[in-house]
């Protein structure tokens, strides 16, 4: 035991555990940092002896007053004073550790510091992230393109050598008996025939081509609504130009472009007026290009002879092109007989010859021409629509595009500038039989009217900020619409496959899907194609490819998911309840309009009728009126009943069948 207050003198073969209550730090003065013994000297160390106790392993514990060591800082000094010290000779290292329970031992109480509480400053929340990942960029840049081009070469006839004559049979003949001799082309055959005749053989035990499923009906697709870039398509001109029209051909991987800037004198005089014709498969080079001395507006492939187009000039001339004979227009019409500003729509019409086309213009006329003689077109109309006045030029109304379905040959309609459809028969004598009627649509031109497929009867039209659905029945409003966009809408078209999907472009580069069946207030599926306006669209056949163009010349083939193109079940019984729901609905507005004017009629005659002070006596004018009247409220109470008829039978199947017999029966025995 060593006496409590005195001092003792560690010297090189002791270690000491010096335990305090922020750090634990180890002396090990009997070796160096390399682990080499002390032998010229040792180091010291004085300590204050104040309790010593020894442990159940022998051990030797001293509460002590240590000298403060030179490198211990200003923080270190205040924990210093009283420590814990184990001291223990190197012949007890290893041996086996015996602990026991032993209550709390109070070493020291520090109190708060004044001091330190004054310097003490409390800092506002500040919310910090921060991420242990690496920083990573992504930058993405375009590289320089080249432009590739594809050759082929048909080879007919196998290799022969130089000095052999092909044309000579004989030569041909000995030749081939000196090879057939030869050992190598035996053991050759040998080796050639094996797997040829193991592939022959494979081949015929399996029919391919054989359809095992044809009359199945498919099931409805679970495959969620998706749509991508297939290929982009650009301008090859170093001056970018805007697309104006596309169009599919009857060759389904191919379709062709026009570019032409309709900004008023915005063609330079060196600028080029190619159109291109594009593989689907190949954005690099064009299969085609046409070029004519003025811009091509439009362009549209015969459904009968994919090789043969007619296309619309900026000039109003029309021409005929044909893929077998070159760039060049193969027919041309004159400027005296063409349109006098730029034909901005040509179609083709159903024809025994398939020859024929018609075009319009903003000239307000349309015309027939037969592409074999383009001299003077076949027929004409001026789109006067004003009644007993022979038609003048002057009061024509500007078109701006077509409407023609094949099913319904005689019948045709335009969409004017002004935002008027107007419908057209040709079939008619005179100015008001070939053009029957006409409606207000839009607020600014009308860029597109395109039919049903399903249902000829109801027609898409795209203009202002919106799209509507039209019913030749009601001719006073839309049945169906879209809302106000925030933008213009450029172009539209029915899906050929689906018959309640239509697609939509607009100038902010976004291409809308529409299923009036799933939503009628928003787009079913948006997708942003370009910075750029969208310009013009033409959807395939097939319905799952939609080639879309913008101001700046690109073209981009669009893939919508499959279940989109496909028509379900009862998407077509669906879609006919809507359009005769909306077009009664429409009907029955225009029947109530109908007697509000006939009352306003009637209110302004008594007033006129009051201010006279004449006797009221009633006039035919009158009694017709009272006449018309009553049996106007008859027909609106009928049309009625039969709307909640017909809304009871949707609802109930047959069951309002049935309960209107047994109303019957019961009224017949009562009767009895």
């Amino acid at each position: 035991m060593v006496p409590s207050g005195s001092k003792i003198t560690l010297t090189h073969d002791l270690i000491i555990f010096s335990i305090d209550y922020r750090y634990l730090k180890t002396f090990h003065h009997s070796r160096n940092q390399n682990g080499e013994h002390l032998t010229s000297s040792t180091t010291q160390l004085t300590l204050n002896v104040m309790e010593t106790h020894v442990g159940p392993s022998g051990f030797v514990e001293l509460t002590c007053i240590s000298t403060i060591p030179a490198y211990l800082d200003d923080e270190e000094e205040r924990f210093a004073d009283k420590r814990i010290q184990t001291i223990s000779g190197e012949k007890n290292f290893g041996r086996q550790c015996v602990f026991c329970d032993e209550g709390p031992k109070l070493i020291d109480d520090l109190k708060p510091d004044k001091a330190y509480m004054e310097k003490y400053i409390f800092k506002n929340p500040v919310e910090k992230g921060t991420q242990y990942a690496k920083i990573m960029s992504e930058n993405q840049i375009n590289t320089i393109r080249k432009d590739f081009a594809d050759h082929g070469m048909n080879h007919l006839e196998g290799g022969w050598p130089k000095e052999l004559d092909t044309n000579d049979e004989e030569a041909v003949l000995r030749f081939r008996k000196k090879i057939e001799r030869l050992d190598n082309y035996i053991l050759a055959m040998k080796h050639l025939t094996a797997p040829m005749e193991h592939a022959i053989l494979q081949n015929n035990a399996v029919n391919i081509y054989e359809q095992y499923f044809v009359n199945t009906v498919s099931a409805i697709s679970s495959e969620k609504a998706s749509c991508r870039i297939q290929n982009v398509f650009r301008d090859p001109q170093e001056v970018k130009r805007p697309i104006t029209h596309c169009s599919w051909s009857p060759i389904e991987n191919e379709f062709a472009l026009t570019h032409c800037n309709m900004n008023f004198q915005r063609l330079l005089p060196d600028q080029t007026f190619k159109s291109y014709i594009w593989d689907v498969e190949n954005s690099n080079t064009p299969l085609l290009h046409f070029e004519a001395k003025m811009p091509i507006v439009s362009l549209e492939f015969n459904p009968k002879d994919a090789h043969s187009l007619a296309g619309g000039m900026y000039s109003g001339q029309v021409a005929g092109f044909d893929s077998r004979k070159g760039p060049e227009p193969v027919v041309l019409s004159c400027k005296e007989s063409s349109h006098r500003d730029p034909a901005h729509s040509v179609l083709w019409i159903s024809t025994k010859s398939g020859m024929e086309f018609f075009s319009t213009s903003s000239d307000g006329t349309v015309k027939w021409w037969d592409c074999r003689k383009l001299d003077n077109p076949v027929d004409f109309i001026i789109l006067d629509t004003s009644k007993g006045e022979k038609p003048s030029f002057t009061r024509a109304m500007a078109a701006s595009c077509l409407e023609y379905e094949p099913n319904i040959p005689a019948r045709y309609m335009v969409g004017s500038e002004n935002g008027y459809i107007i419908a057209g028969n040709r079939k008619g004598t005179n100015q008001q039989e070939k053009l029957p009627w006409m409606m207000k649509a839009h607020y600014g031109p009308i860029y597109t009217i395109h039919r049903n497929q399903a249902f000829n009867k109801n027609v898409l039209t795209v203009g202002d900020w919106s799209a509507r659905i039209f019913s030749e029945d009601c001719k006073e409003s839309a049945i169906l619409w879209t809302k106000y966009h925030n933008t213009r809408l450029t172009a539209g078209e029915w899906s050929q496959t689906r018959a309640s999907v239509f697609f939509l472009t607009r100038e902010d580069g976004v291409l809308d899907l529409w299923d009036i069946l799933q939503e009628q207030k928003h787009a079913y599926l948006s997708f942003k194609l370009s910075d750029q306006p969208l310009t013009c669209l033409r959807v395939r056949d097939d319905g799952e490819l939609v080639v879309v163009g913008n101001a700046v010349g690109t073209a981009f083939v669009v893939r919508y998911s499959t279940n989109l193109a496909e028509t379900s079940k009862n998407d077509k019984n669906f879609l006919g309840a809507m359009f005769d729901r909306e077009s009664r609905r429409e009907k029955l507005l225009e029947t109530r309009n109908k007697e509000i004017r006939f009352r306003m009629r009637e209110i302004a005659l008594a007033k006129e009728m009051k201010e006279d002070k004449s006797e009221p006596v009633k006039t035919d004018f009158e009694i017709a009126v009272q006449n018309l009247k009553e049996k106007l409220e008859t027909d609106l109470l009928n049309a009625f009943n039969d709307v909640k008829q017909e809304e009871q039978k949707l609802e109930t199947g047959g069951d309002v069948e049935e309960a209107e017999e047994d109303e019957e029966d019961e009224d017949e025995i009562d009767e009895n």
